[in-house]
């Protein structure tokens, strides 16, 4: 009678415990939970510096509706607007979400250039451009605040830039893991916020140099597909600078002329590369966004003067680039960001001022031949 009774006891238990029991927590979102949408092929677009003067940004968005574009990229560092952690100034972001919209424009936004108050190296060299934060968690926050704040207004972000560069992993040597997770906690804490978004990962610099100053883009893509990057981007960023070579030239053609560069980095075509990569991991369904691109005349700085081109050739590289973009790349190619309208204040001496189609002169507004015909070309 006691067995019977103590077994009566215990089912009597278990069945409490299996009603009153807490609820299992809820998963983890996975990418799965979003779906992805295609966007035009190409897309036509530039890089602008709309940030400090709003009465230069009105200009550099009317250049672009007048050429015809539809896509603005724009940096948005995290530096800027978490002053610290949790406090935001959001007067100037808020200024080019607003100019992008109102005339009629896609922002591209990239997210990287992280604040001091979370930074664990020394940059006391200058050369460090940006770093992962101290805390990952402090930067995924600030993506999903910043893409619950402009839901519905930015149409894609970039999850940080050249982390294949030690010079923008905080001078520490390459690590595609390390950026996957980022990549991982970005773009969830982004589509939670706002679904429709569009995240690209980061453009990676073409590159022939090893660890630790730099991975070659093809190496650091494989290893990123290797960790697990694939569910986390709905575009693959991609840098495509078409050095010396035109922008027919295929990677083949470009690694057998020594005064082409000799590699098969140092071509505009460089991006098919790294999308047969896409597909032998299963990804072609994917779009590429080509982040940067475009040809230097620079004949002052060393590093980019050896391929150096004058101003007219680059006007008809450019157009040729999309020409041949639309004719080879549909439907995989996505936005193609044109570099660039240039900040106000650059000079001669900087690199990034021989890569603009205009010069860096306000209130009067100079061209250069290449905004000239990409404003001309069909579209």
């Amino acid at each position: 009678m006691m067995r019977r009774s103590s077994l009566l006891i215990a089912l009597i238990c278990l069945a409490g415990c299996a009603v009153f029991a807490p609820p299992a927590p809820t998963p983890a979102p996975t990418a799965t939970a979003w779906p992805r949408t295609r966007t035009e092929s190409p897309g036509y677009g530039f890089e602008a510096y709309l940030w400090w003067k709003p009465e230069i940004a009105t200009r550099d968005l009317g250049l672009i509706r007048e050429a015809g574009f539809g896509w603005v990229k724009q940096t948005f560092a995290w530096r800027d607007i978490e002053i610290e952690k949790g406090v935001y100034d959001w007067s100037r972001a808020d200024e080019v979400v607003f100019l992008a919209g109102h005339f009629g424009l896609k922002l591209l936004a990239r997210l990287d250039r992280d604040p001091h108050w979370d930074r664990t190296y020394d940059d006391s060299s200058g050369r460090i451009a940006s770093g992962p934060p101290g805390d990952l968690r402090n930067f995924i926050d600030f993506c999903g605040v910043i893409a619950a704040r402009y839901r519905g207004k930015v149409a894609a972000y970039q999850v940080w830039n050249e982390p294949n560069l030690a010079r923008e992993w905080g001078g520490r040597a390459p690590d595609p893991a390390a950026y996957v997770e980022m990549l991982r906690g970005c773009y969830i804490a982004i589509k939670q916020a706002d679904p429709g978004a569009l995240v690209v990962s980061a453009g990676l610099a073409p590159t022939g140099n090893g660890p630790p100053d730099a991975m070659p883009d093809d190496q650091f893509l494989i290893a990123m597909y290797e960790a697990g990057a694939a569910p986390y981007f709905d575009l693959l960023g991609a840098h495509a600078p078409g050095f010396r070579a035109p922008p027919e030239a295929s990677p083949d053609e470009v690694a057998q002329n020594k005064e082409w560069g000799g590699q098969r980095f140092f071509c505009f075509r460089r991006v098919e590369d790294l999308r047969a990569i896409m597909e032998r991991y299963g990804d072609s369904s994917k779009q590429v966004a080509i982040l940067e691109f475009g040809w230097t005349t620079d004949p002052v700085n060393p590093s980019y003067s050896w391929f150096a081109i004058d101003e007219d050739l680059k006007a008809d590289y450019m157009v040729r680039a999309y020409r041949f973009a639309r004719e080879h790349w549909q439907p995989w190619i996505g936005p193609m960001i044109a570099l660039s309208l240039p900040q106000f204040d650059w000079t001669p001496d900087n690199e990034q001022y021989w890569w603009a189609v205009i010069d860096p002169s306000y209130p009067t507004t100079i061209t250069r031949p290449a905004y000239d015909a990409l404003k001309a070309m069909p579209k």
